[in-house]
């Protein structure tokens, strides 16, 4: 969906771990067996002072961003930080296939990610100055809604970047 509106909007989309990824020339499932959380969110923070020192753009970053204050803070100052809203059941059934995500290996999936909701909603709820809720419409679709959250926003307070 990040990919939809950043073409929207006419600018650059960067995911984050994509980035990271990229900069380290390993995956991330690899950052995390090397460098465990710490080390992989130490990088997170890097990539994403980079990103957002840059020309605005839409930048997707991974759900344990919001965890470090500093990148709370980063998000805030850098654009609109966008909220996907999306409940622990339809995570598993888009997370079904994907065996990549080291924080979901070995633990009861259900279990660990209303886990990291619990933890991690209230800081998004806090941060994020739109709030969309995803379900079973597809990314363009979604996009176009989000597009149109983001007008009636801008339209209140003026067009500054765009961070998802």
């Amino acid at each position: 969906m990040g990919r939809h509106l950043a073409g929207l909007l006419g600018r650059p989309f960067i995911d984050l771990d994509g980035r990271i990824e990229h900069d380290c020339g390993a995956t991330i499932r690899w950052i995390f067996e090397l460098e465990g959380e710490a080390g992989f969110r130490a990088r997170e923070r890097a990539a994403l002072l980079a990103v957002a020192e840059a020309a605005p753009a839409v930048i997707a970053t991974g759900a344990g961003v919001v965890l470090d204050p500093a990148n709370r803070q980063t998000l805030r100052a850098a654009g609109v930080v966008i909220l996907l809203a999306v409940d622990v059941a339809e995570q598993l059934r888009r997370l079904a296939r994907d065996t990549a995500r080291p924080l979901l290996r070995g633990a009861d999936r259900a279990e660990r990610l209303a886990e990291m909701a619990a933890t991690r909603e209230p800081l998004y709820r806090a941060l994020a100055q739109i709030t969309l809720v995803t379900r079973a419409s597809g990314p363009l679709a979604s996009a176009r809604a989000l597009l149109r959250e983001l007008h009636t926003f801008e339209a209140s307070t003026g067009p500054p970047g765009v961070n998802q």
